[in-house]
Parts: structure tokens; C-alpha cells; sequence
């Protein structure tokens, strides 16, 4: 743009020298370039300070890879590539029926657990019932254990208990309480079994429900939804193929229907003059002649140039000598670009503060005849 104000003078002053038959000398010729260094250079030194432009412009948009949660074959394709869609519209659906295979196993295990759960009240029931016999067995082959040794003891060497018979009671008294210990062990077994709950349901009611809905959850991915309002584009996914849930390899790229912004790379000077809300025009390379309004929307707070993350590598001294530019959004008004260009449309940004505000007007002059010179260089 400064080589256009360049030219524009250079044509002024042989326009001048031409009209008025001023003559080529050693006065008149360094008089025009003396002249023409000065005026321009203050006037390119105003403009560029106090209305920067960039020639590196997008129109900048997010894509979002569509994945599947799940690995399966492609049954259908349900959207067309570049016809705008709702949320919630089918893009896909993977073939669903080993996933309800999977759904009915873990209904079936779940019926199962669920009438386990009585079965385990009742044999509770039961193990309770066995410590009260082993309990009634105990007292009774103790009480005949300490009758036959009270009458040993009394009796003597006259006493009409032996000392086998002694024994035997013994050995009947320990064999029922280890009959009882183990009636007692079982009992706590099956107690803990059933008493076995998270938030009131049993432990294994409740994993085996949690596995049905992971189930259910997986059932219901097999049919892949658009995730906001937007298009596919570009689109390569035909019925047959495996699609697998990987994040670094998506099966096609949605572009969802929001807002978008004309990116701008500006020099780092131009920081002291700009700010949000500031007045900006828009040159397409695809529009030719086309000047769009617009407002600076945002300028972002970071540069990538001075970005450092912890790595196990040491940080080169060369990212220190990459100075960079600072990335200015601007909106364009009423979506003009969206509406009539693809996405990330090439072009180039003026922006126009309050200051010096009569030199803005050679630069909007100079960006329009630099959006003509679009019809022959683009």
C-alpha cells in the first residue's frame, strides 16, 4: 500500500511537470524528490501509525471433528456435504446390532441379580435357622457333657460313668460348637451378601444396572447427531466403513453456524493506537472493488510466538528473535462475508482510529485502489 502512495505522487508530480511545462533540471527534479520523501514519508509515517493496515487477513472459523463414541461399521449416511443442518439432525449411524446384543445380555444378567436378591434374604434366613440348631445342639451336648463329669467326679472310682464314656460326651460338646462357629461364619457370609447395598440397591444390582446403561449409552451413539447448528463439508464417509473413535482421525469435519471474525496479523506498534470498537474496512482477494465495514471486536491478549510449555527440551534462543504480530479480530457487519463467501476468505484489514482522523481518508482511499488492483493479481 505504501509502493500505491508512492506511485500516486510520482504520477501527481509528472501530471504537474507535464500540465505546467515545468523544466527537468538539477533544481526542479531533486526539488520534486526531496518533496515527494518528506510529504510522503510524513504522511505514510501518520497513516500506518495511526491507521494500521495488514495484507495478512482470513476470515477465521472453528471446525469440529466428528468422531463416534464407538467402533462399528457405517450403515448410513444421512447428511449431505455442504446442505446447512439443525442440531440434533442424524449425520450417521453405525450398525447397532452388536450393541444390542450387548444391551440384552446385560438385561438378562440384570433380571438375574435382581431375583438373586430374595434368594440371598432366604438363605440368610436359612444360615439363622442353622445357628439356632447348632446353638440347641451345643446346649444340649454341653449339658449332658457336664451332667456325665459331675457324676465322675462324685462317683469316683464307683461311679457308673467311665472315663471312655466321659470322652465320648467331651468330644460330642467340641464337635457341635465347632458345628456352631461354623453355622456362625456362615450366617455372617450370607448377611453381608445381602446386606450388601449402595443408596439401597444390592452391589451387584446395582454394577450390573450401571453396565446396562453404558450398554444402552453405547446403543444410543450408533446414531451420531449434529452437534449444533452447521454444515459437513468435504465429506469422505461412505456406508462400509469402520468408524472408530479416534480423536486424531475424524470421519468428517462440521462447521457449526456462528459468528465469525476477520483475523488480522498487525504489527506490534499499532497496539498503541487500537482498541475494541474502533472503526475497520475489509478487502476481500474473491471481491474485487468490495469494501466491507466493520468493528475491531477483540484484540487477543497472547501471542503464539511467546508461548512456552514444560517439555523435557531445553527453549531455543531463535524463539526469542521471532518477534511476531499481534492477531486483531473485527467483525464484519451484518455477517456480509458469511453470507456471500466461503469460510476463511483471504483479504486484508484497514482500521481507523481517532486520531488524525482527516489522514484516514488516504487510507481508505489506497485500500479501495488496492482492492481494485484484486482484479488483476487475485
Amino acid at each position: 500500500m505504501d509502493l500505491l502512495l508512492i506511485l500516486t505522487y510520482t504520477a501527481i508530480c509528472i501530471a504537474v511537470f507535464k500540465v505546467f511545462k515545468i523544466p527537468l533540471n538539477k533544481w526542479t527534479v531533486p526539488t520534486a524528490i526531496l518533496g515527494g520523501v518528506f510529504i510522503v514519508g510524513a504522511l505514510v509515517l501518520l497513516m500506518n501509525y495511526n491507521h494500521p493496515y495488514t495484507p495478512f487477513a482470513k476470515e477465521a472459523f472453528v471446525s469440529v471433528p466428528i468422531n463416534p463414541a464407538v467402533r462399528g461399521v457405517v450403515k448410513e449416511v444421512n447428511v449431505k456435504p455442504n446442505v446447512p443442518v439443525k442440531k440434533g439432525d442424524v449425520l450417521f449411524k453405525i450398525d447397532p446390532i452388536p450393541f444390542e446384543a450387548i444391551v440384552m445380555q446385560k438385561r438378562a444378567a440384570l433380571a438375574a441379580a435382581e431375583l438373586e436378591v430374595p434368594q440371598l434374604e432366604a438363605a440368610w434366613q436359612t444360615a439363622q435357622a442353622s445357628v439356632e440348631r447348632a446353638t440347641a445342639d451345643r446346649d444340649r451336648t454341653k449339658s449332658a457333657f457336664d451332667r456325665y463329669e459331675k457324676g465322675r467326679k462324685r462317683g469316683g472310682a464307683n461311679s457308673p460313668f467311665t472315663e471312655l464314656e466321659l470322652d465320648n460326651k467331651r468330644q460330642l460338646y467340641m464337635a457341635s460348637e465347632a458345628q456352631l462357629m461354623a453355622a456362625k461364619s456362615e450366617e455372617l457370609r450370607v448377611r453381608l451378601a445381602f446386606q450388601s447395598n449402595v443408596d439401597g440397591v444390592n452391589t451387584k444390582v446395582a454394577g450390573i444396572r450401571a453396565e446396562l446403561d453404558k450398554a444402552l449409552y453405547d446403543l444410543d451413539q450408533t446414531v451420531v447427531l449434529a452437534p449444533t447448528d452447521g454444515m459437513v463439508t468435504q465429506m469422505a464417509l461412505r456406508p462400509g466403513l469402520v468408524a472408530v473413535p479416534m480423536p486424531l482421525r475424524s470421519v468428517m469435519s462440521f462447521i457449526p453456524d456462528e459468528e465469525r471474525y476477520m483475523a488480522g496479523a498487525f504489527w506490534q506498534n499499532s497496539l498503541m493506537r487500537l482498541k475494541e470498537g474502533d472503526e475497520a474496512e475489509v478487502i476481500l482477494d474473491g471481491a474485487p472493488g468490495v469494501v466491507f465495514k466493520g468493528k475491531v471486536a477483540k484484540v487477543l491478549p497472547a501471542m503464539a510466538e511467546g508461548e512456552i510449555q514444560s517439555t523435557g527440551s531445553l527453549i531455543s534462543s531463535r524463539m526469542l528473535m521471532q518477534s511476531g504480530r499481534v492477531i486483531v479480530l473485527v467483525k464484519v457487519d451484518d455477517d456480509e462475508i458469511k453470507q456471500h463467501f466461503p469460510a476463511g476468505a483471504a483479504g486484508q484489514i484497514a482500521i481507523y482510529t481517532e486520531h488524525f482522523s482527516h489522514v484516514s481518508v488516504m487510507r481508505k482511499v489506497l485500500l479501495r485502489m488496492q482492492g481494485w488492483l484484486n482484479y488483476l493479481f487475485h
